[in-house]
């Protein structure tokens, strides 16, 4: 299993953004919530971004701290929870993890929270009917 985080998981559109926000669906696990949005898989399967606002979290410091524990949950946990299902149903998804809670959280509730979100999204992709290949054109 390769627990590496690259770059091109990172979800850095404005437009990719903009389409998960509005037609995306959500799910919640207090203390986070998970956006979502199927796309047919391409030569990435799966591109998130993490989000701690400001207004909930005062301080820089933890801030940065919850960004770690939710990036390193969704590290440890996405192999199985998430990107084996999908590779089977040939998905791809896009996702937003935003914290609600406005205190920080221990790394065992987040952990916990992230590994619901990630099997839930995996099943409601099962739900989905699968993408269709292109048809060639004649």
């Amino acid at each position: 299993m390769d627990y590496k985080l690259n770059k091109d998981e990172k979800l850095c559109s404005r437009t990719a953004i903009n389409s998960l926000f509005d037609e995306g669906r959500s799910l919640m696990a207090f203390p986070l919530r998970a956006a979502y949005r199927l796309r047919p898989r391409g030569d990435r399967p799966v591109q998130f971004l993490i989000s701690i606002p400001k207004k909930r979290i005062r301080k820089a410091v933890n801030r940065v701290t919850l960004r770690r524990r939710v990036r390193e949950s969704y590290r440890l946990n996405r192999e199985e929870a998430l990107l084996m299902p999908l590779e089977r149903m040939g998905w791809g998804v896009d996702i937003a993890f935003v914290y609600l809670d406005s205190t920080p959280a221990p790394y065992s509730v987040i952990n916990e929270k992230m590994t619901s979100l990630l099997q839930r999204i995996a099943h409601a992709a099962a739900d989905v009917q699968p993408p269709q290949p292109d048809a060639p054109v004649s």
